[in-house]
């Protein structure tokens, strides 16, 4: 059978923990950042960790 490609979309946004989790910006820092909080852009700016049902398909458009 031949390889599995990686799916393009899904490499741009997601990268993989050392223990295998999937890691993911949070949404909501593009626009309109003057009438947000700075506590609130200061949490919405860190890396999420995807939930285990979403991850299992994400892990098979990358590959893994």
């Amino acid at each position: 059978m031949p390889k599995q490609k990686t799916h393009s979309g899904s490499k741009k946004r997601f990268k993989l923990t050392g223990t295998g989790k999937v890691k993911k910006q949070q949404a909501g820092m593009r626009h309109n950042l003057e009438v947000k909080a700075s506590k609130r852009k200061a949490r919405l700016n860190q890396d999420k960790i995807v939930a285990a049902p979403d991850a299992k398909n994400i892990k098979k458009l990358l590959g893994h």
